[in-house]
């Protein structure tokens, strides 16, 4: 089982972004996703940037893949989605059925957790077009994948979001903007000062979502580290971690010490709850509200 960093969800200013990627270069991570998905008014880094991250990632031996844009919105966003699609350099994954589009049939590619592969014929539809490995819908429960497992294409690869704050929505309204009283086309780039988003309260003053520019996300934190045995019986291949702006590092490293055995998920929980940026979550895995945290069960077997 491979460790993933997902790509870089927030907007960091272009030295910490550049800082936060050579720190990579050392990390025990397999796969590295670049690119911007959420929001392309975000400029502190272009396509050149990515290109030249993926090639120092690559030089340090990683596996580099380029990320599309999960909501495209004007002429420059396909232009840019054209360019991505169009390397030859890095396998893209695809965020929006366009992405697919213009990979299909034409190059290998990743089929993100944005495409709502929710049965066996769509995942076998994207695999004819091309995917080689696809990422699980963060609703998906663990039942569920494992019927799509027992007959996914022999070579595909599957992929589980494992930790973050988990994307729940995409707008064409920027909420930040808004909250900050700015229209979205003078938004003065608010999302930068909020690097691990903005973090909304109910009026009992709970933890509610977050609010990351024209992306809603979980205020909880998605941690299935209690779950890597399961997930390895199952026949998953790869986990996600998806950066935060602190202790990225420590809970890259916490995830590789159980998968190799050198730590106990108890001792690695230790350092991870440290690290959390809010209260953890797996519900969705067990098919419960996402919100919820449940206690690691005896899961049921995977089916022959």
């Amino acid at each position: 089982m491979k460790l993933a960093l997902g790509p870089l969800l927030y907007y960091w200013p272009r030295e910490t972004v550049l800082a936060f990627y050579a720190m990579v270069e050392s990390a025990p991570v397999d796969i590295v996703y670049l690119g911007e998905t959420v929001c392309s008014r975000r400029h502190e880094l272009r396509l050149p940037d990515w290109l030249e991250i993926a090639a120092r990632l690559r030089a340090a031996g990683k596996e580099v893949v380029l990320s599309t844009q999960v909501l495209i919105e004007s002429g420059a966003d396909v232009t840019v989605l054209h360019k991505i699609t169009r390397n030859t350099d890095f396998q893209v994954e695809a965020n929006d059925m366009g992405a697919v589009h213009c990979l299909a049939s034409k190059a290998a590619f990743v089929a993100g957790p944005h495409l709502n592969v929710y049965n066996l014929p769509t995942l076998q539809w994207l695999a004819s077009l091309g995917a080689t490995r696809w990422v699980m819908p963060l609703e998906m429960g663990r039942s569920d994948l494992a019927l799509i497992l027992h007959e996914r294409p022999a070579h595909l690869q599957t992929e589980v979001f494992a930790y973050g704050r988990m994307p729940l929505a995409f707008s064409a309204r920027c909420f930040t903007a808004r909250h900050r009283n700015v229209p979205k086309d003078d938004c003065q780039f608010s999302c930068v000062h909020y690097p691990d988003g903005l973090l909304m309260r109910t009026r009992e003053d709970e933890s509610f979502l977050v609010l990351n520019g024209t992306q809603t996300q979980s205020a909880r934190v998605q941690v299935l580290l209690a779950e890597l045995d399961d997930m390895r019986a199952l026949g998953v291949d790869v986990l996600r971690i998806s950066p935060q702006s602190s202790h990225t590092l420590e809970i890259l490293q916490a995830f590789d010490a159980v998968l190799r055995g050198t730590q106990s998920v108890a001792q690695a929980r230790q350092v991870i709850d440290a690290c959390l940026p809010g209260e953890a979550c797996n519900g969705y895995w067990y098919g419960q509200p996402g919100l919820d945290q449940r206690a690691s069960e005896t899961p049921a077997p995977a089916l022959a």
